[in-house]
């Protein structure tokens, strides 16, 4: 049985794990994401050398545009540091050990392929909700990656054509963030970033919460509309750190089924997909990192 160290660079941390061939957690552990390219490599390199003599390859999940087939970072999205960064070749010359580097969401959709939500799922779609929206494409049963490795970055939907910038697209409209940001205003809680007291607002029916709340489902759901009119998806599996409450699934199933009520055309013409919550939660990117070393 092999084993694998598997990476999950995140803008505020980097999560890692040892993994088997067979998907099995041995241990995982993770650390501050450093602010600057120098510590950050001091940081990935002193966790290799610990585990390097035990191990078969290495696993990198990252954001931003990347070359899977050649292994190459071209950005880093907010870790604008990482740009350029030759990151197979690196790891070859100075640990002697193969690896393989994929954009986070794309990373989460490989999860999901591998084991989970799209297990068996031949056109599928991951969402990632947090600060902006990420997605992995799944067609003809593999991940789509674009002419230019960029399918999936559902951030730049433009959705409000009224507005300008950044303001009218999904990764504004659709930031997780920025809604818990919202729904903590509305409640007067002065921790802005508290996603429990949020949903506890959310849950309990707090009338200015659950109205931000709703208003942040139908955005998903005219995202999911969008996409699946493009590519008549199966299903779309629903990820980010508040996937894991059980109302937000829940909430754009029915808003995505308020949209077609509003529109007798686009509900007659398109069979409904599937949404469903992800799988693997905070493991996905670890384990679709692992995934693309292992079939690459």
């Amino acid at each position: 049985m092999a084993t694998f160290l598997s990476f999950d660079v995140g803008g505020t941390r980097i999560k890692y794990a040892l993994i088997t061939d067979k998907r099995e957690i041995i241990e995982k552990n993770s650390t501050h994401t450093p602010d600057n390219g120098q510590e950050f490599w001091q940081v990935i390199d002193g966790i290799i050398e610990q585990y390097k003599t035990t191990i078969d390859g290495i696993a990198f999940s990252v954001p931003g545009r990347v070359d899977t087939q050649k292994g190459i970072i071209h950005i880093g999205g907010a870790l604008t540091y990482l740009k350029d960064i030759h990151l197979k070749d690196r790891i070859r010359e100075k640990f002697g050990l193969p690896s393989a580097v994929v954009n986070d969401a794309k990373a989460a959709a490989l999860a999901e392929v591998w084991q989970g939500s799209l297990k068996g799922v031949r056109d599928g779609a991951v969402i990632v909700l947090g600060t902006g929206v990420g997605g992995g494409l799944i067609l003809d049963g593999k991940l789509r990656n674009g002419s230019h490795f960029q399918a999936g970055e559902l951030s730049f939907l433009a959705l409000n054509l009224r507005d300008k910038g950044f303001k009218r697209t999904s990764g504004c409209l659709g930031s997780a963030v920025r809604m818990i940001s919202a729904v903590n205003k509305a409640i007067g809680n002065a921790d802005e970033k508290d996603g429990k007291q949020a949903f506890v607002a959310i849950n309990g029916k707090n009338s200015k919460a659950l109205a931000i709340f709703e208003d942040y489902c139908r955005t998903i759901a005219q995202i999911i509309l969008n996409v699946h009119t493009t590519l008549d998806l199966e299903c779309f599996a629903i990820g980010g750190g508040i996937s894991s409450q059980p109302i937000l699934v829940d909430e754009i199933n029915r808003q995505y089924d308020l949209l077609l009520d509003e529109d007798d055309v686009t509900k007659h013409v398109l069979t409904r997909p599937k949404i469903v919550p992800t799988t693997f939660k905070n493991d996905a990117n670890l384990l679709g990192a692992l995934y693309q070393l292992l079939h690459s």
